[in-house]
This record gives structure tokens, C-alpha cells and sequence, in this order.
């Protein structure tokens, strides 16, 4: 294998299109981050082979092709796996603008006249709306401090999984050769399934329970055995201000003012259109 340096072409490798702010600014990485100085971090385009990963089912499905990618496109950020979820949309969106430009064309059905229209969006104000977002880590409730962080790629996407896997038995359901008494105990199974995974999730978001001037537990064990027997006014304190954290770093619909031609055949004067990132379709074309 010829080394880098060796390489005649090597002058000709990837070189960073774009730096990028992180909205966590590093924190909740551990050693999954190579830090800089200026806190901004160098975005390369992707590769052929990071493109076509997106291809490949299996690895969208486990998260797998947005790890690699990220490692990829963003060689500071060494586990991709401990991204804070409030980075995720960021690195996605700063990824795209190095290797498809800043602009994205979106397409949609116009309700009331049912015809089809496309808009342009500047990735970049996307981007920036999550610049001015902080995320709060304290939950004060009673006599109780709760520390929160933001739940790790890693924890989103197995819960992405989990529920996925749940929801897909609900359809199994509607199978007829099922008895109407098997039906139910397996309704009652997913329920119970599901309402672990929202409560695994809290608990995952939890660093640390501070009691009045006591000292701040940390252990997860205790934690967990705390959250499974605390007041439910703890635990829907918790849920709602991780709720409110995950809302600020929320893509916001993109607004804009239909033409009076078809405002007068039956489409709404304004229109909100969400914006999300499916994997698949953000980057599976080069436009």
C-alpha cells in the first residue's frame, strides 16, 4: 500500500468546503471528538462510496451509512455513534451544502388544487435557526436538580429501531388467521414494550439527581431504580423540559406565499411545508 504522502495525487484529495459550529459546542462527546481551537470543524463532500452507502438499506435502517459518513465527511468527529442528537440535522445539513451546494429544491402537492410545485431552500438559513438554540441541562422540580444531557445518536437510533419493530407488529395484527384473543395479549405486549422505551429514554438522558443540599447521585442503577419509583409529577417534569429541549433543535417548517393564480383556484394563500431529512432522499441525488 503506497502511503498518502508517496501519492502524487494526494494534492488532490478531499480539501474542507465549509466550517461548522457545533450547537452542543463539543460537549456530551467524551473522547468521541477531536476538539479545535476556534470550536469550528472542517466539512468535507462525500466520496462515490459515501453515496452509495445511502443506497444500501441495511445500513440506513441500523444507522450504520450515517455513521460512516459523518466519520467521512467530518474526520474531527472520530465515533459518530456519540453524536448528541441536537447536532445530528447540523452535521447532516453542513455535509449536503459541502457536496451538493447550499441550495435544495423541494417538491410538494399543493392541497385545494392538487397539482405539484417546487421551491428552493437555502440550506444555510436552516441551518442557522439551531445557532441561536442553548440547550438547557437543569430540571428543577420540588426539592429535586435534575442534570440532563442530549441522547447520543447511538440511544436514538436503537430506540428508532425498537419502535420500529413494535409498530410493525401492530400491522401484523390486522392478520385475520390471528385470534381475536392473541390480538390482545400482543396489543398489550407492544404497549408495554413501547412505554419502556419512553421511560429507558428519560433515564438515558439523566447524568446526575441532586436532593436539596444532598450530594448528586450518579450512579445509573440508582438512577434508574429512582425513576421506576419516583412521584410521576418527577418524571412528566423530566419528560416535558426534555420535550421543550428537543423542540428547540427542531427544524422549522419552511413558510412561503403561493402565486394569486392558484390562491383563486382553491390552494391556500400561505403554505408551511415540513422539511426533514430522510437519509435516503437528502442525499441520494446529486441536486
Amino acid at each position: 500500500m503506497v502511503p498518502q504522502s508517496a501519492n502524487p495525487l494526494s494534492k488532490h484529495f478531499r480539501q474542507p468546503k465549509i466550517y461548522i459550529r457545533l450547537p452542543s459546542e463539543g460537549l456530551w462527546y467524551g473522547n468521541a471528538l477531536e476538539k479545535t481551537e476556534s470550536g469550528e470543524y472542517p466539512v468535507l463532500s462525500m466520496t462515490a462510496k459515501d453515496e452509495l452507502s445511502y443506497k444500501t438499506p441495511d445500513a440506513l435502517l441500523n444507522g450504520q451509512a450515517t455513521v460512516d459518513v459523518i466519520q467521512s465527511c467530518i474526520p474531527n468527529i472520530k465515533d459518530a455513534w456519540k453524536v448528541p442528537n441536537i447536532d445530528l440535522d447540523v452535521i447532516l445539513i453542513a455535509i449536503r451544502i459541502a457536496t451538493y451546494g447550499e441550495k435544495m429544491d423541494l417538491t410538494i402537492t399543493v392541497p385545494g388544487i392538487n397539482e405539484e410545485r417546487g421551491f428552493e431552500i437555502d440550506l444555510r438559513t436552516v441551518m442557522d435557526q439551531f445557532m441561536t438554540a442553548s440547550f438547557d441541562n437543569i430540571v428543577v422540580v420540588d426539592e429535586f436538580q435534575i442534570e440532563i444531557q442530549p441522547i447520543s445518536y447511538k440511544s436514538s437510533n436503537d430506540i428508532s429501531i425498537k419502535t420500529f419493530e413494535e409498530q410493525r407488529i401492530f400491522s401484523l395484527l390486522k392478520n385475520n388467521n390471528i385470534s381475536e384473543e392473541d390480538k390482545l395479549t400482543r396489543i398489550r405486549e407492544s404497549f408495554e414494550k413501547l412505554t419502556n422505551i419512553n421511560i429507558e429514554l428519560v433515564k438515558n438522558s439523566i447524568v446526575s439527581i441532586r436532593y436539596n443540599n444532598d450530594d448528586a447521585v450518579v450512579n445509573k442503577n440508582y438512577i434508574s431504580e429512582f425513576i421506576d419509583n419516583a412521584d410521576k409529577k418527577i418524571y412528566y417534569a423530566i419528560v416535558k423540559h426534555i420535550e421543550n429541549q428537543r423542540n428547540k433543535f427542531t427544524i422549522r417548517p419552511f413558510k412561503t406565499t403561493l402565486p394569486p393564480e392558484d390562491v383563486e383556484r382553491g390552494a391556500p394563500e400561505f403554505l408551511e411545508i415540513p422539511i426533514t431529512f430522510d437519509q435516503a432522499s437528502f442525499f441520494g441525488k446529486g441536486s
